[in-house]
């Protein structure tokens, strides 16, 4: 639980600009159909540069 909190703080603290720019997030989705079923997923992304962070959330 505190990973998750500290890795939301993180997103927050980029999101509001306060080390630069601010840098909107990426959502992306997608919707999978096979033989078992159907698959759907979300997910979060923000970064700047090669650090990227995430979380994404698959819902079968």
């Amino acid at each position: 639980m505190k990973r998750l909190a500290a890795l939301l703080l993180l997103l927050t603290l980029a999101a509001c600009g306060a080390d630069g720019e601010p840098q909107p997030p990426k959502v992306h989705s997608s919707v999978t159909l096979s033989n078992s079923g159907v698959s759907v997923g979300t997910g979060v992304s923000m970064g700047r540069g090669a650090l990227r962070v995430g979380v994404a959330g698959w819902t079968l």
